[in-house]
């Protein structure tokens, strides 16, 4: 088991990458094409298919979450019917006047660091008044592997300056061309908290652009309906919003296999589910505990 599980988990920016995405209720489909060393990349869409609902992707008002929130979710990795508790991912709101501070800390538990340990760090500061990324920061240490990553937004010309390599001392600078209303992998989360799902149909998507590792990347989440009573393990019983991101198959998922996941179905919004079949077992992330909500939490039964 152990030879199998490294060589699915140790790549770089695995563990706490997958997680958070996974928390963004979507899954990545391809980047969007580079072009030579210029490196042009394609705005947000405009044009919705019939089947998808039209998202304002540069202004979102925040009606869900407040500064203070706290949330903690554990963990799981699932081979051959045995669950193990993998770590935890912590997700922090500090208001900062005209803009959020959301930091992130991911941590493998001792148990589980016996062939690979992980201490991740994100921290993304978004505007208040538009949830848009101002600064992104990404300190990695997963194994041996270590990234720094800190992306300067610049929404106004539409330029992302990334500061990159293994540490802040030896990163180099490079920028890119984002175009307009860019997000990324933590600003979008919160945006998506904030959407409104009343006027959406069982099978109806919406579609996101982030801007992470030098690309952009296109993503969809399919909205599925609600689902009341769901059990969440040690916390009870919740009435639901359910999604399924687009998923590709390939080297994290198998052909056919669909991710879900589950949102308190109250005005607070918060991920309190994700289950997810990947190409070797599959994975789960389960809200351990919450605090510094804007409203009280209705959702539980």
């Amino acid at each position: 088991m152990k030879k199998i599980m490294m060589k699915k988990i140790n790549k770089p920016s695995n563990f706490l990458l997958y997680a958070i995405l996974i928390f963004s209720m979507m899954a990545f489909t391809n980047p969007v094409t580079t072009v030579d060393s210029t490196e042009i990349l394609t705005p947000p869409s405009t044009t919705i298919e019939s089947s998808q609902k039209t998202v304002e992707p540069c202004f979102m008002e925040n009606r869900t979450f407040q500064g203070g929130e706290e949330l903690t979710y554990k963990l799981y990795y699932n081979w051959n019917f045995v669950w193990l508790a993998a770590g935890e991912v912590t997700f922090k709101v500090n208001d900062m006047g005209g803009q959020y501070h959301i930091a992130v800390t991911g941590k493998t538990y001792k148990s589980y660091e016996w062939f690979f340990k992980v201490r991740d760090y994100y921290d993304t500061y978004i505007d208040k008044n538009s949830l848009l990324p101002k600064t992104s920061i990404r300190n990695v240490h997963e194994g041996k592997y270590k990234l720094y990553d800190e992306v300067i937004f610049d929404q106004e010309n539409k330029i992302a300056s990334s500061l990159r390599g293994d540490t802040r001392a030896d990163a180099t600078k490079k920028e890119y061309d984002v175009k307009e209303c860019m997000h990324d992998m933590l600003s979008v989360i919160y945006y998506a908290r904030n959407i409104d799902f009343e006027n959406y149909n069982p099978g109806e998507e919406f579609p996101v652009k982030i801007f992470m590792d030098k690309e952009v990347w296109p993503l969809n989440v399919k909205y599925k309906g609600k689902k009341n009573r769901k059990k969440i393990k040690r916390l009870g019983r919740f009435n639901t919003i359910k999604f399924s991101p687009q998923v590709v198959s390939g080297r994290v998922f198998k052909e056919g296999e669909e991710m879900m996941v589950y949102v308190s179905d109250d005005q607070n919004r918060i991920p309190l589910l994700i289950e997810s079949p990947v190409s070797v077992g599959s994975v789960k992330a389960v809200l351990k505990n919450y605090k510094g909500l804007k409203y009280n939490m209705t959702a539980k039964q």
